[in-house]
């Protein structure tokens, strides 16, 4: 099989991955959305531990290699962020929704770009690891694939919970995992010009992320009056975190293996 094959090939086993545990939550939306708050908990956490135990460690290692500061990136991005939500607050107050569905649609845009952001860095992750080596992609892979099930499985949630409808996030999902083929094919093409920038792309991202859980989700928990709830809520983040910290610990001893 050629190069660009195994690309494509894995590429798509990793982007399954973005659709697994969303579809397994659809499977029961009902009472998902009974819990769609706890889930919404769950995803601030797997965020931030996807932001720091695999994003960043990730643009740190690859940054000292190039001479790349990662750290003003971060800061980029979750400055960018604040910047984007400001422009959908402002575009909304002009429309005449009740001002917990404004808030909430507005959050929408950011976690859909935070998440298609994420998937095109896979691609490009991907596709460069498998033009260095073939053995070295499919482990890469096999890591996106496992990382994916956990975070999809917050974001799922987080949309259900900001409103966005079942059909409507499986669209907006296959949509997100696309920009992983497109990643893939760009930096099969242009590598030796995209490949010196994935840090400042994983730092970026790793800033998106940042600012969504601590902007949108933990003032949530903050804001939760309900004796036990708040409680239920703070313990579900840390669980989020642990998941994923757990995840890319054990995934780096699969990858330690090729």
């Amino acid at each position: 099989m050629s190069t660009l094959g195994y690309i494509l090939l894995f590429t798509l086993i990793g982007s399954i991955g973005a659709l697994i545990g969303g579809l397994i939550l659809l499977s029961y939306e009902k009472f998902v959305l009974k819990i769609s708050h706890f889930l919404a908990s769950f995803a601030a956490g797997i965020l931030l531990g996807t932001a720091f135990f695999d994003l960043l460690p990730e643009a740190v290692g690859e940054g000292g290699e190039k001479g790349i500061d990662v750290f003003p990136w971060v800061l980029f991005g979750i400055v960018l962020f604040f910047l984007v939500e400001r422009f959908i607050h402002w575009f909304h107050h002009h429309e005449e929704f009740h001002k917990d569905e404004k808030e909430s649609k507005s959050t929408l845009p950011l976690i859909i770009f935070g998440d298609t952001m994420h998937n095109f860095i896979d691609g490009v992750v991907i596709a460069a690891t498998f033009i260095a080596s073939v053995p070295l992609g499919i482990a890469t892979a096999i890591s996106v694939f496992a990382h994916e099930v956990p975070q999809e499985i917050g974001d799922f949630g987080l949309m259900l919970h900001k409103g966005l409808k079942p059909k409507g996030i499986i669209l907006v999902n296959f949509l997100s995992a696309a920009f992983a083929f497109i990643g893939a094919v760009i930096t099969y093409l242009l590598g030796n010009f995209l490949e010196p920038h994935i840090p400042a792309l994983l730092a970026v991202t790793a800033g998106f992320f940042i600012y969504i859980a601590s902007s949108d989700l933990i003032p949530e928990i903050h804001n939760e009056k309900r004796k036990g709830f708040a409680f239920i809520e703070s313990t579900l983040l840390v669980i989020g975190v642990i998941v994923m910290a757990v995840s890319v610990s054990l995934l780096e001893r699969v990858t330690r293996v090729f």
